[in-house]
């Protein structure tokens, strides 16, 4: 019978983003206290499972997310840049009612191409790079479970990926919510299915639960 084992993949918390920006890779940007409390809560949720691997993306407020399962588990963070938030020619930048960087005409030369997309790194590479981690995690976890600490976009073209999906999508459709799981569950070296769960759903403000990215703390007209 072959070993069965699940890697989840998990998005961070609430982040500290009183400007409502898109952070991207930029450094300095850290969970806020109810991220921290997302984090804590879905380690909790889970910490009767057989984890055994900890993998998670060198970006602050995903290191923060996973400083709670290093502790509940007693496991080691491996940093992975190949489970970093994806790159964006609008970091930096607003996406908040009336301020919006969209608003820009300058903008809209990287707007061309949603398929690859044209504004930012191309979705199968993406997808490429998760799915290396992704392995690596199911291999270091053989027969137990791992958990992959990444990003709302990484996470969710992984998961298209794995659906056989087109990679041409409405942002705030996206089934990955702060703090949630998409699971990967192998038999031996198969991908058999896929789930999807919110331990955390709670603590999410209603407002922020279609977001493309996190804002917390950032008034009303700043956020995305």
């Amino acid at each position: 019978m072959s070993e069965k084992t699940t890697v989840h993949l998990l998005r961070h918390g609430e982040v500290h983003n009183p400007e409502g920006v898109l952070y991207g890779r930029m450094p300095g940007y850290y969970l806020s206290d109810l991220g921290k409390q997302m984090a804590a809560t879905v380690a909790e949720a889970i910490a009767d499972r057989d984890v055994t691997h900890l993998r998670v993306s060198p970006l602050e407020r995903a290191q923060q997310t996973a400083a709670p399962f290093a502790q509940t588990f007693g496991l080691d963070i491996t940093t992975d840049a190949r489970v970093i938030e994806s790159e964006n020619y609008f970091e930096g930048k607003r996406f908040g009612v009336g301020d919006g960087a969209l608003r820009q005409p300058s903008a809209w030369v990287h707007l061309w191409n949603p398929f690859k997309p044209s504004w930012g790194e191309p979705y199968k590479e993406i997808a490429a790079r998760m799915m290396a981690a992704v392995y690596d995690a199911r291999d270091a976890a053989r027969g137990h479970e791992a958990v992959i600490v990444s990003h709302q976009l990484p996470i969710w073209t992984t998961r298209l990926f794995v659906e056989k999906r087109s990679y041409l999508h409405d942002p705030r459709k996206r089934q990955c919510t702060l703090c949630s799981l998409t699971s990967l569950h192998f038999e031996g070296d198969k991908l058999t299915s896929l789930s999807y769960s919110e331990p955390a759903g709670h603590l999410i403000p209603n407002r922020d639960k279609a977001a493309p990215f996190s804002a917390g703390n950032a008034p009303e007209q700043h956020r995305p």
